[in-house]
């Protein structure tokens, strides 16, 4: 038997949100009397200290108050989704899609495969979020987010993964590189020459992984979190990198032309993945936006 309600969880969850019981009334539109009593009752029925309750100051949730809220803010989106999907089953798709993806894949990926899946469902509403990997796991398990599509590495046990695209290392060098002739480039070759290194993880940890299992050690020369300015950087011959992903056209921001070049010898390929969190159920929008990205990546 529950010991608690949906509506206390309602109150929990937009008073910690706000940080002000006075605040979440109102927004509700409930005496402050009938939320303080709800949450006080919440708290003895649960045995928990949710909220630590600071004069003229609001509230705070406790350290085991936190993630009470986190669990109570899933549970309720649960509970709207399954509500919406009872009253909707038989209509059009329609409700809130809540997208995470990794920086370097949402420019490639993203416009076209949003694009498509609103036009086969218009009445959907797709909020988008770009981030680094901690990022959209942290945005997973809050319940911010109910997919991200990243690099399945490195992934902790909560995650759960549909593997949708797998994609093959390349060497970038400007055109003006000694070994931009050659078709296949070992690393080794480029021992002595400068790594421009994409140093967000997991990519940092991937690249670098290459280079360990052919027993090498780069010389990073520089480093940075943004994809495009690794591209520029190489285009001017200041040095080459290692990338997975691979823009349209093989060109910098600025124009210069980048050489492409395969890696010689066997190297692992990077996965791309629809992640979400384990044991939570999927909402039938969700469903239909990873069946729709397996089709889609399928076809390509």
């Amino acid at each position: 038997m529950l010991h608690f309600t949906l509506r206390q969880l309602e109150y929990a969850v937009l008073a910690a949100e706000l940080g002000s019981i006075a605040a979440a009334a109102k927004t509700l539109g409930v005496a402050q009397p009938s939320v303080s009593a709800a949450l006080k009752k919440l708290e003895d029925q649960l045995g928990l200290q949710i909220f630590l309750r600071q004069h003229a100051q609001g509230i705070l949730p406790s350290s085991q108050g936190a993630l009470f809220i986190t669990k109570a803010r899933l549970l309720l989106a649960q509970a709207h989704d399954l509500e919406k999907e009872s009253a909707d089953r038989d209509g059009p798709l329609k409700g809130r899609l809540r997208l995470g993806s990794f920086l370097t894949l949402a420019p490639t990926y993203m416009p076209e495969l949003l694009s498509k899946f609103n036009n086969l469902h218009p009445n959907v509403e797709i909020e988008l979020e770009e981030g680094v990997q901690e990022d959209l796991l942290t945005g997973l398990r809050n319940g911010r987010i109910d997919l991200a599509l990243l690099y399945n590495l490195d992934l902790p046990p909560d995650i759960q993964v549909a593997d949708v695209l797998t994609l093959k290392p390349h060497v970038l060098l400007s055109m003006g590189h000694r070994l931009a002739k050659n078709r296949n480039i070992s690393l080794k070759s480029l021992a002595s020459d400068p790594l421009i290194l994409l140093d967000i993880q997991p990519s940092r940890s991937y690249f670098l992984g290459i280079f360990e299992a052919q027993g090498l050690k780069p010389l990073i020369g520089f480093s940075s979190a943004s994809l495009e300015l690794v591209r520029g950087m190489v285009a001017r011959g200041m040095g080459y990198s290692l990338l997975i992903t691979r823009p349209p056209g093989d060109r910098a921001y600025d124009g210069e032309q980048l050489a492409v070049r395969e890696i010689s010898g066997a190297v692992q390929r990077g996965v791309v993945s629809l992640a979400s969190l384990k044991h939570i159920r999927k909402t039938r929008i969700a469903q239909m936006f990873e069946t729709f990205c397996l089709a889609h990546f399928k076809s390509r």
